[in-house]
């Protein structure tokens, strides 16, 4: 682990392997340990990036709302400090709505983009009244929304069968602040639709989607890319696929990196 300081707030990242460029950004309640089982075998070929986002993991808090703008403009600071200029970035959840946010600030450092279980699309109203409970609940329990969060990202065939991949996911989330939370909610709440971005982006584009993903609506999300060259992998699990099909998104991040 690696810190950067960013607006005097400590950013923790890694930095491993040599080659092509690819940068990982974690979702929600996650950090960067959630790549701990992908990094390996991207590292062997490329260089890889992990960076703990603004209120999750080993990095600060910067304020009380981290927009998604926010999180970019410090992964950028990150990588001008670490002199790259060009990179594949792989966003799981809330790390995807941030790799498009970067991408419209800053669209020459794009080498290629991944969605995994994430949406270019703004929340929609009821999702936004979904935030807010959810900063209700988790400044009235702490642990019992963040265990309840974990358990229901993952399909309902999958909760019995990972119960102890899950147990070790809850156990990272808890580490996060709650200042982190409630930032990070106040941040999605906010987020600019950039669906544009998947028609226009002159980059190559890959959407993971799980089909039972109890977060996302599978249909409602492979219809964002519709009429565009936006490449489609569809999984059978939830929203935790680089746990539920992990091999499958490691094939599908491996063959979408070599066409680059």
């Amino acid at each position: 682990m690696k810190f950067h300081s960013y607006k005097n707030t400590n950013i923790a990242y890694t930095d491993s392997g040599k080659g092509t460029t690819i940068v990982l950004l974690h979702g929600f309640l996650e950090n960067q340990q959630m790549w701990r089982d992908i990094i390996p075998e991207l590292e062997k070929k490329h260089r890889v990036i992990t960076i703990d986002l603004l209120g999750h993991g080993q990095t600060e808090c910067l304020g009380y709302i981290h927009a998604m703008e926010d999180q970019a403009d410090m992964i950028h600071d990150v990588l001008s400090h670490l002199r790259i200029r060009k990179a594949i970035f792989i966003g799981h959840s809330m790390g995807g709505y941030v790799a498009l946010a970067f991408a419209e600030l800053y669209p020459d450092f794009i080498k290629g983009i991944v969605l995994l279980n994430s949406t270019s699309l703004a929340d929609s109203d009821e999702r936004k009244t979904n935030r807010d409970r959810a900063i209700k609940a988790v400044k009235k329990d702490y642990t019992a929304f963040v265990r309840l969060s974990i358990a229901n990202l993952f399909s309902e065939d999958n909760r019995e069968k990972l119960t102890d991949e899950i147990e070790r996911v809850k156990l990272e989330a808890l580490k996060t602040p709650l200042q982190g939370i409630v930032a990070a909610l106040e941040g999605m709440k906010i987020r600019k639709d950039r669906e544009v971005l998947l028609h226009f982006g002159p980059y190559p584009k890959l959407l993971i989607l799980g089909q039972k993903d109890p977060v996302l609506n599978y249909e409602e999300n492979r219809n964002q890319i519709e009429n565009t060259n936006t490449e489609l992998v569809t999984l059978t699990g939830g929203h935790m696929s680089h746990i539920e099909n992990q091999a499958e998104v490691l094939k599908a991040i491996g063959d979408f990196v070599k066409k680059i």
